[in-house]
């Protein structure tokens, strides 16, 4: 009972890393950049629904739409002031300036939310879920993690290959030359990709939040995670970072459960290093074909 209830946590945390991982994946096929501030937006997301939900009274789906939209803006900001004026000269100084941004917004969330922990409850994470008379030590939550975070990949998927938006992301992508002859707004599509990439971290955020304490520093760790986990997992590929986001997750739990918390950072991240030495591409990734 230990390994299903491991198991099935692990899926709900892997997901989640999966969500935010995707995020990493859209600006990069898009820009070829990636949004370092990836863990505040995760925070913002938990933190503005608590704020809008326990603070303001208002409804939770008002709350978590209202958070998700201010979390898009958040990555129009990110890729109009920490990306775009560098990206334009060449430079690879948006590396910085995406973590610098991320740093300011988690301690101006820091003065303004406070340092203290906060509870969001949710009646899905209240009752742990019992196969009879059996507990499973684990929450409803935790299964409609991976079930949100497969369909929206498949979302994506989709409008990818079968919408007007995923047509000119996907134009950028392959020759961003040529989009731009056939009039394809180049920096609205990389704009886009970048408060999608947020919103993804966002939902993430709302999803684990009931599940632990929401706190103005917590979107660092889990930032750290799921770049690691996008790069496992190939990060031109959107089905490979979820994948690796699922495998990333059950390790993580899995190795909590039988050896205990000290190790899990320490083995976790090691065989990371051992599955990028042997697939240095990622697990689902594929290496890139220059022509000269």
């Amino acid at each position: 009972m230990l390994f299903l209830s491991a198991l099935i946590s692990g899926i709900g945390l892997g997901s989640m890393y999966g969500l935010m991982a995707l995020g990493f994946h859209v600006t990069f096929v898009v820009s070829g950049t990636v949004n370092f501030a990836q863990g505040s937006s995760m925070m913002l997301g938990a933190v503005l629904t608590y704020g809008f939900a326990m603070v303001l009274g208002w409804p939770m789906a008002l709350a978590v739409l209202l958070a998700l939209l201010l979390c898009a803006l958040y990555g129009l900001a990110v890729e109009f002031f920490a990306v775009r004026p560098f990206a334009r000269r060449n430079s690879d100084a948006w590396l910085m300036a995406t973590v610098a941004l991320g740093i300011v917004v988690d301690n101006l969330a820091m003065f303004t939310f406070g340092k203290e922990p906060r509870s969001l409850p949710s009646p899905l994470a209240q009752a742990p879920m019992k196969l009879g008379d059996i507990g499973l030590g684990v929450y409803p939550l935790q299964l409609l993690i991976p079930a949100i975070g497969l369909v929206l990949a498949a979302v994506l998927h989709f409008v990818a290959r079968r919408t007007r938006w995923g047509t000119a992301m996907l134009a950028v992508v392959q020759n961003r030359d040529a989009a731009r002859l056939m009039g394809i707004p180049i920096g609205r599509v990389v704009a886009a990709a970048f408060a999608l990439s947020a919103v993804f971290a966002g939902i993430a955020g709302v999803l684990i939040a009931p599940l632990v304490n929401v706190q103005s520093d917590m979107g660092t760790l889990f930032g750290l995670k799921a770049f690691a986990v996008a790069i496992l997992g190939g990060i031109g590929s959107a089905w490979g970072v979820m994948a690796a986001g699922l495998i990333f997750g059950v390790a993580e739990a899995l190795i909590t459960a039988t050896l205990g918390s000290g190790y899990t950072q320490i083995l976790t991240f090691s065989l990371v290093i051992v599955a990028l030495a042997v697939r240095p591409n990622g697990l689902f990734g594929r290496a890139l074909v220059r022509k000269v």
